[in-house]
């Protein structure tokens, strides 16, 4: 499970590396320049982001009993991928963008490059207006952001937090409990007896 979720946090180190380079280099800077610029543009950024998602996990490397025992290897997984993305993104990443990223003002696009540059444009004007009006509303956000905080609060005190919920499993558990000098055949004519008298129960509740 760490592995599977970790996907998305080993890529996306990369992944903004690789933007900010390609950022310079379609400005019109030759590809060392603009991955020397941009990597150490966005070095401290990375290094905050990984520090910050490993932060989040340390919780979990303190927790006991056996939700700790479940959740340690979950966090240590994930805790060592998150470290190797930072160290990849901020060495390996600009040795490669710098060795074969190019950008070429001539070359022309396929279909399916257009096709996706414009939903990704039409994406960042949709977040550019309501960047804008956000800004444009701060006491309301505001309030907003202490609603939903002291939502948040109120839920955690009456949300349930064990780690076996309790629900209704439609099962009724007992047992019988008789003298430490019962012998086996008294003990099981008082099994038979239990059984029917359990038996009867359930033909009179249908």
């Amino acid at each position: 499970m760490a592995l599977t979720i970790s996907t998305g946090f080993v890529v996306d180190d990369a992944i903004v590396v690789i933007e900010n380079i390609a950022r310079h280099m379609e400005s019109g800077m030759p590809a060392y320049p603009a991955t020397m610029k941009g990597s150490s543009e966005i070095g401290f950024t990375v290094l905050s982001m990984s520090a910050s998602l490993v932060a989040v996990f340390i919780p979990i490397l303190m927790l006991g009993g056996i939700v700790g025992r479940l959740f340690r290897e979950f966090a240590v997984t994930l805790s060592v991928a998150i470290a190797v993305s930072m160290f990849v993104s901020l060495t390996t990443t600009p040795m490669l963008c710098a060795r074969f990223l190019r950008h070429d003002v001539n070359k022309k696009h396929g279909l399916a490059y257009r096709i996706s540059e414009g939903a990704f444009n039409g994406m960042l004007k949709g977040y550019d207006h309501a960047l804008r009006w956000v800004l444009s509303q701060q006491p309301l956000i505001l309030c907003v952001t202490i609603l939903t905080a002291g939502l948040s609060v109120y839920m955690f005190g009456h949300v349930n937090k064990g780690f076996f919920p309790q629900q209704d499993t439609g099962r009724i558990a007992g047992f019988i409990q008789a003298d430490q000098d019962t012998s086996f055949v008294e003990m099981s004519k008082k099994m038979r007896a239990f059984s029917d008298i359990v038996a009867q129960i359930r033909r009179s509740t249908r």
